[in-house]
């Protein structure tokens, strides 16, 4: 059993160093070369770093540490070792890349081109972070201390300090490449929920049928799926009518309609995204406190 631990322990932690790689090369090889601050905490050394002479990998681990340093002091240690962890691999491999890339261009040649490979790589790297319940560091902490002390919720927190990094590059930069910015921290948003939530997206089909019993049949044992039965009354003239409800992939989805189209074209149905689902079984009582203890 410990072994089993310590190996998915171990592959845990290599995912994370290597999603964090991804990160790193998405940065390196795309986003500092086109020069456009798309909203990170990289991009903002990208930003600082017109000012001061300092590499980015260097400015990134100062940020990253400064943010740290404030998360724990004023937010509390709800950060854990995986983002310390991350924050500070990050610009480790950013160090690396430096010295074995030295005064690297661009692989694409063109700005807009660049981003939106930064935009796709990073997006692959942070959902695999997410995936593991660990990030990047960086706006992250700044997203905290929204929601702490304005009641911001995380979701827009992040956005807004994703753009008001992205606004930071009109100090430095001309308004194409401002504008530039603005839009790929916007796209960066949706292609990473797109990376996150895309695999998971499943469908809530809600149908009622006068072929109740042919439908639930075919879902049970041809989608070897799941489903409820509600009674539902309508509104107009008080008829009692049965609805079925079933969540399903996208495959199953498209079975399902082709299905629905053949036995009953008259069936009333509505279709639902579902991006989570939570099941949490209550546990098991052992023997001796299935009863309570008598007087």
């Amino acid at each position: 059993m410990q072994m089993k631990k310590a190996g998915a322990a171990a592959v845990e932690w290599l995912s994370i160093t290597v999603a964090t790689a991804i990160v790193a090369a998405a940065v390196y090889f795309f986003l500092i070369p086109s020069q456009v601050p798309v909203g990170s905490v990289s991009s903002l050394a990208m930003v600082l770093g017109t000012m001061i002479p300092l590499p980015i990998s260097a400015i990134t681990m100062i940020l990253n540490v400064t943010l740290l340093l404030l998360g724990f002091l004023f937010i509390g240690r709800e950060f854990g070792a995986k983002t310390v962890y991350t924050s500070l691999l990050l610009t480790v491999f950013l160090g690396v890349l430096e010295q074995l890339f030295p005064g690297f261009t661009s692989l694409m040649g063109d700005p807009f081109l660049d981003v939106v490979c930064y935009i796709f790589l990073v997006s692959v790297g942070l959902s695999m972070l997410f995936n593991r319940n660990a990030s990047s560091g960086g706006l992250d902490i700044v997203a905290k201390f929204l929601n702490k002390y304005l009641h911001m919720e995380l979701g827009k927190a992040m956005a807004l300090s994703g753009m008001c990094v992205a606004l930071s590059a009109v100090f430095v930069y001309d308004g194409k490449t401002v504008a530039l910015s603005v839009l790929g921290t916007y796209l960066s948003g949706l292609v990473l929920d797109h990376f996150i939530f895309g695999a998971n997206v499943k469908k809530r089909v809600c149908i009622i049928s006068e072929k109740e019993e042919e439908i639930r049949d075919y879902i049970l044992h041809n989608l070897h799926s799941g489903a409820t039965i509600y009674q539902a009354i309508g509104a107009y003239n008080d008829q009692v009518r049965r609805e079925i409800i079933t969540i399903v992939d996208k495959g199953e989805y498209r079975q399902l309609m082709d299905f629905l189209s053949k036995v009953d074209r008259g069936a009333f149905i509505t279709v639902y995204t579902v991006s989570e689902m939570f099941y949490r079984p209550k546990p098991r009582l052992s023997a001796p406190d299935r009863h309570p203890p008598r007087s």
